[in-house]
């Protein structure tokens, strides 16, 4: 059988569970043996093919993000989300007290550190807001779990090496660490 191919994205988050894969040091040497990374926000590739695992990081906050969760649930076998935004929405879902507009306007226009003197919100360059920012499965199907801010890097090696031993895993509530 041939290696195992995996693509992952960074949506609407820190980066901080790609950092935390990047964690797991030389381990990533045995996953690599058995696992190709295919399109990744580490290998930077745009084009997600057909993979066996697709990982998503980051909460579903604008319509770009939203057709990109939908893609990686039509391209990979199974699909697991990773970190508390991803699981849960995160941080992100503080914007659900105002609305998309207030929400851009404070972003570009009122905030102490925009230099911005037109006031102008760009609307070509910036995907649009969806309502809310939402956790992946408000969209798409999950298959798997990974909550943590970020997850530690035990936690992703364990999922990845018990994925390519053909099993669907759950993490155990000893591994969901809030350090």
């Amino acid at each position: 059988m041939g290696k195992a191919k995996i693509a992952s994205v960074w949506l609407e988050a820190c980066a901080g569970c790609h950092m935390s894969f990047l964690d797991i040091d030389e381990r990533i040497i045995g996953l690599l043996e058995r696992a190709e990374l295919t399109a990744t926000p580490i290998t930077d590739i745009k084009e997600i093919p057909q993979v066996d695992v697709g990982v998503i990081e980051g909460a579903l906050g604008n319509e770009e993000e939203l057709h990109l969760a939908k893609v990686m649930r039509e391209r990979c076998k199974i699909l697991v989300v990773w970190g508390d935004c991803a699981v849960f929405g995160g941080i992100n879902c503080m914007r659900n007290f105002t609305t998309p507009e207030l929400t851009l306007k404070e972003g570009y226009v009122d905030t102490a550190s925009t230099v911005n003197p037109e006031g102008v919100i760009p609307h070509e360059d910036v995907p649009k807001l969806l309502p809310q920012a939402l956790p992946v499965d408000r969209a798409v199907k999950v298959d798997v779990y990974v909550p943590g801010c970020p997850p530690d890097a035990d936690t992703i090696y364990y999922i990845f090496t018990e994925l390519l031993e053909g099993r669907v895993p759950k993490v155990p509530v000893e591994m969901m660490r809030y350090d």
